[in-house]
């Protein structure tokens, strides 16, 4: 089966939309919102853990074309294990009923004001139809949903950037590249790369592509698309919400500030917009994450069509008991495992990426340690009083940006590739 640009554009949609849930939605207007005239610095940083990042992992997937179990398989396999079995607990259990949270808030709320846990339950139902028709995922996703998505948000920004007030509201960041660098880390991209990219893979196995070159060149070009949508979209969220952060209330929450954004720009008839922009994002990312959790659980128990739908049903089950939450509350409770996680999973990323010559078992090992040591204090500070590690923090650079992990594992990344080159050089 030949790759055509319509597979390309349909898989680069759907993995947008995947991609694009409730966090991608509330973040990029909170952070214009709080960057004002700073905005294309909090957008670059912003850029580079939302977008870059989870853009690398899905050509990581293009190059390795197994499932997450593969990305950390040099580590060791025990290792590789526990890293899946965490990601996707916290992509189940934070991120998938965020969505449903945010639907809530934003779409349920207003117009009938019923409970959470009869909008999660009514949600997650309808999630769980969509996964366990699996072929259709990609099809259903790229062509219907995505299209809508786009053309809704593409509105907002347009409007919002002919029509804003003449003033901006100064800076509330003292650091507005790393404040957006950190906020990318909540839409959970990265961890999301490398969940639904295998989602991607197997969905296009499904659709009869089988072979490796067409597999990584279709999942190649389709995750350029993904990512060019991406920074268009927060870009202009970002900018339209700094244009308009004049008309902002000092306290508004992060969905508060996408409502006024949306009826400013829109009219009144913006709240319905919204509304049908909400359910769709936070819907599709829903479907991805419970989909991918499912064909990884599938895949280790030989196949199982049984563990396919029972993992499916649990997860669905999770989304509707934590999905009742506030919104603010999940974003809150997930920041430790986020800091915990998102250190290693770009490392992991970034490694698979890499030729074998410069990403030796030894290199995966060593590197992925020194993260996992050099990040601990940014998971430890969320969950033990901050003023016991602050003289760690105050010794690792970078630390008290939560950042201490980078240079580290940079340093051992680099004097393990020269001593491995400098001794064969010696060998000759």
């Amino acid at each position: 089966m030949n790759t055509t640009k319509k597979d390309i554009f349909i898989t680069g949609f759907a993995l947008f939309s995947m991609f694009f849930g409730a966090g991608n939605l509330i973040l990029p207007p909170f952070i214009g919102s709080q960057a004002g005239p700073n905005w294309l610095f909090a957008t670059i940083g912003f850029a580079i853990t939302a977008v870059v990042i989870p853009i690398l992992g899905i050509l990581a997937h293009a190059k390795l074309q197994g499932t997450m179990f593969d990305f950390g398989k040099k580590v060791s396999p025990l290792f590789s294990l526990i890293y899946c079995f965490l990601v996707y607990l916290i992509s189940v259990a934070l991120p998938a009923p965020r969505t449903a949270s945010v639907m809530h808030e934003m779409t349920v709320a207003p117009f009938f004001g019923t409970s959470s846990l009869l909008t999660s339950s009514i949600y997650f139902i309808i999630v769980f139809l969509f996964v366990i028709n699996r072929a259709k995922i990609i099809t259903l996703i790229g062509e219907f949903f995505t299209p809508l998505i786009v053309i809704i948000l593409l509105g907002i920004i347009c409007i919002g950037f002919f029509s804003s007030p003449e003033t901006i509201n100064p800076s509330q960041y003292k650091t507005p590249f790393i404040m957006g660098l950190l906020e990318g880390y909540q839409t959970f991209d990265a961890i999301g790369a490398v969940v639904v990219g295998g989602v991607i893979i197997i969905s296009l196995k499904l659709k009869g592509i089988k072979t490796f070159n067409e597999n990584r060149t279709l999942i190649r070009k389709s995750g350029i698309v993904a990512g060019l949508c991406l920074l268009l979209i927060y870009a202009g969220l970002i900018l339209v919400s700094a244009l308009y952060n004049t008309t902002f209330n000092t306290n508004a929450t992060r969905t508060e500030i996408l409502t006024a954004l949306s009826v400013q720009t829109l009219g009144e008839i913006g709240a319905t917009f919204l509304s049908m922009l909400v359910a769709l994002a936070c819907f599709t990312t829903a479907v991805g994450i419970i989909t991918g959790t499912a064909d990884y659980v599938k895949g280790l128990f030989n196949e199982s069509q049984i563990a396919y739908r029972l993992t499916a049903i649990l997860s669905c089950i999770i989304g509707v008991v934590v999905g009742q939450f506030d919104v603010h509350y999940i974003i809150n409770i997930a920041l430790p495992a986020l800091m915990f996680i998102y250190p290693i999973t770009i490392v992991l990323i970034l490694l698979n990426l890499l030729p074998n010559k410069f990403a030796t078992n030894t290199v995966f090992k060593s590197v992925v340690g020194t993260t996992f040591l050099f990040s601990t204090p940014d998971f430890l500070k969320f969950i033990i009083p901050p003023e016991s590690i602050e003289g760690l923090i105050g010794i690792i650079p970078f630390a008290k940006q939560s950042l201490g992990w980078v240079i580290p594992a940079t340093i051992v990344f680099l004097v393990l590739n020269v001593r491995t080159f400098t001794t064969k050089e010696k060998q000759r």
